[in-house]
């Protein structure tokens, strides 16, 4: 058994247990990642989870390079999703940076389809992708229409609450906040209108909060409900 075989191929006794192993080390390294954020951990434990993570992104590193080694299009892996995600799982470490995105290795969680081999899974994410590019025009339109309804919001409600609670809503920027989390219908509670005016106002972002959640996912549906038609129509 080729070195390509097991790193490339899942359909083999080797790959499937070389994927295992990397989907093992995934699975602990999330685990890993989320017990460190524990207060009051003890130097030992520290210890510990450091040089479980120094292993494990060195045997990572080891599998990044196997596989842009043995791919069959290098550049078709390096920018490809497993890709992208394999490299932002290791280049931290290396680079010292100051911020952790070790926390995406789930993503690479995705490489147990391939391993089990799921078609019907695989299918699916392939028409969910179509379904996006069928439907990118009218997702831009409704992205920018958005960012428009977000700006106009805050200066409403901004010329509504800013004599009121001068400290909360002393900018257009600072009143983002609160079209965000009103607009996306989350509605924490932390900051909320005083004013008739601005409670009217609210009322009809509230609404319009729905439209913000609903379209898009209608247009995304329409578009996968397209391909689906396409796709039987082919097959029939």
């Amino acid at each position: 058994m080729s070195i390509r075989g097991i790193v490339q191929e899942s359909d083999t006794k080797a790959g499937r247990a070389f994927d295992s192993v990397i989907l093992v080390l995934i699975i602990s390294s999330i685990i890993t990642v989320t017990f460190e954020t524990l207060p009051d951990l003890s130097p030992a434990a520290k210890r510990a989870f450091y040089i479980f993570e120094t292993v494990t992104v060195v045997l990572f590193t080891i599998e990044y390079v196997l596989r842009i080694a043995t791919a069959p299009k290098v550049r078709g892996y390096i920018f490809s999703f497993h890709g992208i995600i394999d490299l932002v799982a290791i280049l931290p470490f290396y680079l010292s940076l100051g911020f952790d995105l070790r926390a995406a290795r789930a993503l690479r969680l995705f490489r147990i389809f391939r391993i089990l081999k799921i078609a019907r899974y695989n299918r699916a994410m392939s028409r969910f992708g179509k379904a996006i590019s069928e439907a990118k025009e009218e997702v831009m339109i409704f992205f920018f229409a958005t960012l428009i309804l977000l700006y106009l919001s805050a200066v409403g409600i901004y010329y509504f609450e800013h004599e009121a609670q001068p400290k909360i809503f002393s900018s257009i920027i600072h009143s983002l906040w609160w079209v965000l989390v009103t607009l996306t219908t989350v509605g924490y509670g932390d900051v909320v209108p005083l004013t008739l005016g601005g409670k009217l106002f609210t009322f009809v972002i509230l609404i319009c909060g729905l439209g913000v959640v609903a379209i898009p996912a209608g247009i995304v549906a329409s578009a996968l409900s397209k391909v689906v038609k396409n796709e039987e129509r082919e097959e029939g």
